[in-house]
Formats: C-alpha cells, structure tokens, sequence
C-alpha cells in the first residue's frame, strides 16, 4: 500500500498521469483509476490527509480469483474436516470422494482445500546454545561402498562423526559396521583425536548405544555405561524419533557426504581414514562455518581444547557386553566363536565380557571363565575342567594315552589295544579305553591273563575280554596247552630210569 500513497502525494504535488508513469510507481491506466477514486475521496486535497493503509486496503486490495470462487470440495467440507482430523492424506480423500459421490474436481482441489483446512503452520524451534567443552554430538551416516585393493574385497561402509558441539570442529572415522565394539572404539579414537572429553555426549537411540529406547527412562547399553564412567562423561539420549535434539552432527554427517566423500579413491579402510583426518586438519577445520563465521579449528585450539576433560592415565580396555546363553556341549558363542563354560551352567542366561585381548564370562557378578579372544570365525576354545566327567574321560583317553596304558599292564594287553586301533574299518577308541579301565575292577594281573586268553582265541574285542574276567576264566588252561598236555601222557615212558616227555620237552 506504500506505493498508492507515493503515487497520492505525487498526485497531490501536481504531477500528471504520464509523468507519474515515468517515474515507475504505477502505470498511465493505474494512476488514471487511482486519481479517479482519489479525487471522489478528497485525498488530492493540499491541506487535507492521507488515507491510512487500512482505508488504502479496503479501496485497492482486490480479493484473488481462486478467494471469489467457492472450492468443489467444499460441499463435503465436514466430512473432509473429519478425514483430516484422522491424518488422511490428499489423495486418500480424493479417492473416497470419487468413490463415494463421484466427486468431479481434481485433486488439487482437494489438497488446496485440506492445506486450507490445516493452515500454514509454522513449527516454532529454540536454538540450543552451548559453553566450551560442555558437550558433543555424534552420530552414523551411510558411507560408500569400497574396495580394498590388496583383497578385492567389496564391502558397505558407515561414516562415524563426532562434532564438539561449541567449536564445531570434526572427528570422522570410516567403519564397516555399526556393532557395539565399533561404537566403542571409535569414541576412544575422538577423544584421543581431540586430547580430552567433553562433559556429556549427546546421542540418539542406536541399539550400540541404547538398548531400550524411551522418552523417560532409556536404558543405556551396559559397555557404553562402562566407558561413560571411565571417561567421566554423561550420556544423553535424544527422545525417540527427534533428531533436531542433536542437528549440528546431522549438519555435521551431510557435510562430510557432500564435501568430503564425493570424487575420492579410497584403496582400503587405512587410506579413508587417513584422508579423513587430512581432510578435517585442512578443509574442514579451517572453513569460515556457516553459523560462528569462524574457523572451527582456530575455535578449538583457542578455546575449547583447554576446556575438556583430561583423559584417563590408564588406557581404557574397551569392553563389550552381551547376554549369552550355556549351550548343552557346555560353550557359549560370541561374533561365531565358541568358549567353554562349566557343565553345571547348561542352559543358563550369563554375562560375556569381551574385550581387545579376553573374553570373562559372569554369573551374577562372579567370574565363571576366562578365556583369550578369538578373532577367527569359527574357533573353539575349550577349558577341560569345564566338560562333564564323562566327556573329559573320552576326551583326555586319546589311543595314545589307551596304549600307555596298556603297556603298564602287559604285553598281551598292549597287543590286543595295538590291534584294535589298526582297525581301518570301525573305530575302536571306545573299546580299548573299556578294556584298560578294567584294571580299576580286575587289576592288571589278572587283566592281562584274560587278554592272553582272549588272543590265544583270537576275540579280538572288549566284551570277551570283559566275559573272561566275570567267569574267572583268565587262569583256565589255553588250547595249546591242552594239546601239550595230552601229548605228554599219550609218550610217557614205564622203565624206572625213564623221564617224561613233558619234562623232556619243558
């Protein structure tokens, strides 16, 4: 309306239709309607005044042709009211209405309707503002997918970002998981990277991080508590589905997908990260930011770096905590490797803590077993006191130790062990620890006669073995011997100086 009283006080100093024209306020037709209503108004007067902007508006502000035309949708404006009430969309609404009562305006109709209905709302947001060293930001991104020259191995990477929430300056470590071990370690790295701790780190709701989300009560993941207490820093979860609680490392994340990822080569894991730190040391620690218009590291250096905390003297071993279960071949698995726990715990729900160089399994807050970290899918580590009695005895009676054994015993008893593990058919470990565990019943005298016996013929087994020792038969006379006995008496000599046979032959 500013611009009818410039062209009223033109009018009033005696300008014509033309030159007000050249002047670029209205044009020749505008002044010529403007000096009409002007003149039955009596503004051109000199010693009269002019018309406020709320007399201006009720002369020139001419409703648009959309406000002097009743919208199609509005026959059905109480019904739409009701559907936009129950947060259904436009188009939903306009389906209905077709459907319905073969409703014959377009969907835009609709959507002007219904955005009329909802009002251009504009979301109200406080600024958050933060002293030196109070706190930091952290967050995932998607990274790009990479290959690592030396393997030709193709893998999905994420972007771990955190940005002091103060300075605005950067740490950014590429991974390739977003586990709890990663989670943890990339912490340690910023805050060795930044030579101190801010007061509180300010997170979403990442399961690394937080195990039940909640607006009230979050339950925080037990190795993240750990390290929060070691380090001294307080951890603060946003509340669900409100990411604006943390936006200068969502700024932060789209920074570096759009400044620091595109047209770059990475030739492995080594080499992102590398030129990570370049890149923040150069680029983007010293760019004039968009909201301090300072210089993030000059921020840092000059101030906020002497405002953090101290790290700990001793190095944190970061620890990562998993609930596990006791397997019936008495193992628990951790990252698809194996660790043995006592049988008597089968079944039970425990507490692994694993970290760079031990696994320590706990039952309510006793140590139950320690074991050294395996890093190889797969593997096994097995304590022997952990396995039942019965698993322990197969398991320690390798042939080996069936033949020491059997060689204490006797030669005949060795002989039938030996005998039984040169089977190519069946194996007979079972067997020969059965026939040296009868010592414990029989005794190894009495043992190696049955086995004499067993062999003279030839039951090459543990059950003939063991039918020996039950009849008592071990000391019975042996084929061989019977047939030499019978020899004996068959050539024994009458005369008075003669000797027998038997003795002759003995």
């Amino acid at each position: 309306m500013h611009e009818y009283r410039q062209v009223l006080s033109a009018m009033r100093l005696g300008e014509s239709d033309r030159s007000i024209a050249k002047l670029g306020l209205v044009s020749r037709t505008k002044a010529k309607a403007v000096r009409a209503i002007a003149l039955i108004q009596n503004w051109l007067k000199p010693d009269g005044t002019l018309p406020n902007e709320a007399e201006l508006i009720s002369f020139f502000k001419k409703p648009s042709p959309r406000q002097l035309t009743e919208s199609q949708a509005a026959p059905h404006a109480e019904e739409i009211k009701r559907w936009v009430k129950e947060g259904i969309q436009a188009s939903t609404i306009h389906q209905a209405l077709v459907r319905k009562h073969q409703f014959l305006g377009s969907y835009d109709s609709v959507q002007r309707f219904v955005q009329k209905l909802k009002g251009n709302k504009v979301e109200v947001c406080t600024v958050l503002d933060f002293l030196p060293g109070e706190s930091a930001q952290v967050d995932f991104g998607a990274g790009p997918m990479m290959t690592d020259v030396h393997s030709d191995e193709t893998f999905k990477t994420w972007v771990f970002v955190m940005v002091l929430s103060w300075s605005r300056h950067l740490y950014v470590e590429v991974v390739v998981n977003q586990t709890v071990e990663t989670w943890l370690g990339c912490h340690r790295r910023a805050f060795e990277f930044f030579n101190g701790v801010p007061g509180r780190i300010i997170i979403d709701n990442a399961k690394c991080a937080i195990t039940r989300a909640c607006y009230y009560d979050p339950e925080v993941q037990r190795s993240y508590g750990d390290m929060a207490e070691a380090y001294g820093f307080v951890i603060s979860a946003c509340p669900p589905r409100d990411p604006k609680k943390k936006g200068r490392v969502e700024s932060g994340v789209k920074y570096v997908k759009n400044n620091f990822l595109p047209l770059r080569e990475f030739r492995s894991l080594v080499d992102a990260n590398r030129q990570c730190v370049e890149w923040i040391l150069s680029i983007a620690g010293n760019r004039i930011h968009g909201s301090t218009y300072e210089k993030p590291l000059t921020r840092f250096e000059e101030t906020e770096k002497h405002l953090l905390k101290s790290l700990p003297t001793v190095a944190f071993e970061v620890p990562c905590w998993k609930k596990v279960k006791v397997h019936g071949d008495c193992h628990v698995q951790f990252e698809k490797t194996y660790y043995s726990v006592s049988y008597l715990l089968v079944s039970q729900a425990l507490w692994l803590c694993a970290t760079e160089s031990t696994v320590r399994i706990y039952q309510e807050g006793d140590c139950v077993a320690t074991h050294p970290r395996l890093r190889k899918a797969g593997l096994r580590h097995t304590l022997n006191e952990h396995l039942p009695p019965e698993g322990l005895a197969f398991k320690m009676h390798d042939p080996q130790w069936c033949l020491t054994q059997a060689t204490r015993i006797g030669e005949s008893c060795h002989q039938l062990v030996a005998h039984l593990f040169n089977d190519k058919i069946l194996d007979q470990l079972r067997a020969a620890q059965g026939i040296v565990g009868l010592k414990k019943s029989y005794g190894p005298v009495r043992l190696e006669a049955a086995c004499k016996r067993a062999i003279a013929f030839n039951a090459w087994n543990y059950h003939s073995v063991k039918t020996i020792l039950k009849q008592g038969a071990e000391y019975s006379p042996l084929p061989e011997e019977l047939a030499f006995d019978a020899l004996a008496e068959t050539y024994t000599g009458k005369g008075v100086y003669s000797r027998s046979i038997k003795t002759i032959l003995q």
